[in-house]
């Protein structure tokens, strides 16, 4: 089964609790804290396998998490951190944060990597916070929640060569007689109903892989027919192979096509009228087809290179695939349009964009205040309400912020309820 379009949820792993602990070793008076780090939860990594075709592998699976890291222990041992979460994707995937539309990644070289979910790291212990005014600090943090997500991955087939065209002009056959390709062939429109890749060689050893897409017609780029759901698989080709049936089969104008299918084309992305681009005129075994191809000539213009072929007869196989060779030993990659830059050799990492220090104080219908916001609702996460010196730092943290200030201009008053998250607290003045 071909999927190129799936929705799925990610979940990066939680950092470990930090932990309170003190030294209690004979002859060691006053040890002093001891409580160790949590580990790093995993994160969730991308990584283009080569080897993969389809996005199948998630077409049945649509939610990842990843490990949490484990807590800190004693005598200031750190907890181990998660291995993080590798997700192999076939080259030429795009991954999309489903509810902004944003690009994350772009994925084309085997061994790419992209860190889309980041893990969250240890939460700290207790001897962490030791200071010469608290030498014996009773409190420490819990781990950070790791980054929680829904993308969108699209794939867009990484082929040298793309065939495009009407329904029933002969792509499948041209695949079939230059590759070991055995896409489906049948005498109505939209056979193919999935693109089909091949690998092909020439006599002087040199290969290229080929895609047969489906077929498509006027409207296409906004969603008619088949083929509009393939239309982006012909961005990743070098080269376009416009085939049009000089046989008029169907009884449709070969003009007519050729105008049709480009503008298309433009209109779906006006980097693909620029894209080098062979016309084949197919079918020249049948009855008509010169008088139909000099006319075709007439209306594109001389300067058009036009090469005639018969896949039923074989004709002109050999000439068309050291054209198509040719070109692409003439033409450069194909700009990806990459929206993140390299941090590694093959690691993208995700940046999320987020205001350190932004809140926002809202009213539930019973007249509490609701405190919302990034930084305010990780510290309350990575807050241990068990212990009072913990809850003391929590509330230094939030005056810091100007969360108290901000509670006594929207009318807080002592005793009324503030809510963040799941947890209540009085507002004291």
């Amino acid at each position: 089964m071909f999927v190129d379009q799936v929705k799925i949820n990610l979940k990066a792993g939680d950092g470990g609790n930090g932990i309170v602990a003190y030294r209690r070793e004979k002859y060691v008076p006053l040890g002093g804290p001891a409580g160790g780090d949590g580990g790093k939860g995993a994160s969730v990594i991308f990584e283009v396998d080569e080897g993969l075709r389809t996005l199948l592998d998630f077409r049945f699976q649509r939610m990842f998490k990843a490990d949490k890291g484990e807590n800190g222990q004693t005598s200031n041992m750190h907890g181990r951190g998660a291995r993080d979460l590798i997700l192999k994707v076939p080259p030429g995937t795009i991954i999309k944060n489903a509810e902004s539309g944003e690009v994350i990644a772009d994925l084309v070289m085997h061994g790419q990597q992209a860190v889309v979910a980041k893990g969250g790291r240890g939460g700290r212990g207790n001897s962490r916070f030791a200071t010469s005014a608290n030498p014996a600090p009773e409190f420490c943090e819990n781990g950070e929640p790791g980054e929680e997500l829904e993308v969108m991955l699209e794939l867009k087939l990484m082929a040298d060569v793309g065939l495009v065209g009407f329904p029933s002009v002969g792509k499948s056959t041209l695949l079939s007689i230059v590759s070991k390709a055995k896409p489906k062939i049948g005498a109505y429109h939209f056979t193919t109903i999935k693109p089909n890749l091949g690998v092909v060689q020439t006599k002087d050893n040199r290969s290229f892989v080929m895609a047969d897409l489906p077929g498509l017609i006027e409207g296409a780029s906004e969603g008619v027919g088949l083929g509009h759901q393939f239309l982006r698989h012909v961005e990743r080709t070098r080269v376009i192979i416009h085939i049009i049936d000089m046989g008029r089969t169907d009884g449709r104008d070969p003009y007519e096509d050729y105008v049709t299918i480009n503008k298309e084309l433009k209109q779906y992305n006006e980097k693909l009228a620029k894209r080098p681009q062979i016309i084949v005129a197919n079918k020249m075994d049948m009855l008509g087809a010169d008088e139909n191809l000099e006319l075709f000539k007439e209306e594109v213009g001389s300067d058009i290179e036009v090469i005639e072929l018969s896949a039923a007869t074989y004709q002109n196989i050999d000439q068309l695939l050291y054209r198509v060779a040719d070109l692409l030993d003439a033409t450069k990659d194909v700009d990806y349009d990459l929206q993140e830059e390299e941090t590694g050799v093959h690691r993208v990492m995700y940046k999320h964009e987020k205001s350190a220090d932004h809140f926002e104080i809202t009213r539930d219908d019973d007249g509490a205040y609701v405190v919302s916001g990034n930084s305010i609702e990780r510290m309350f996460k990575m807050t241990d309400f068990t212990r009072d010196a913990a809850v003391r730092r929590f509330a230094r943290q939030m005056r810091t912020m100007g969360i108290d200030d901000a509670l006594r201009e929207r009318g807080a008053k002592n005793g009324d309820i503030v809510r963040i998250l799941r947890g209540e607290f009085e507002f004291v003045e």
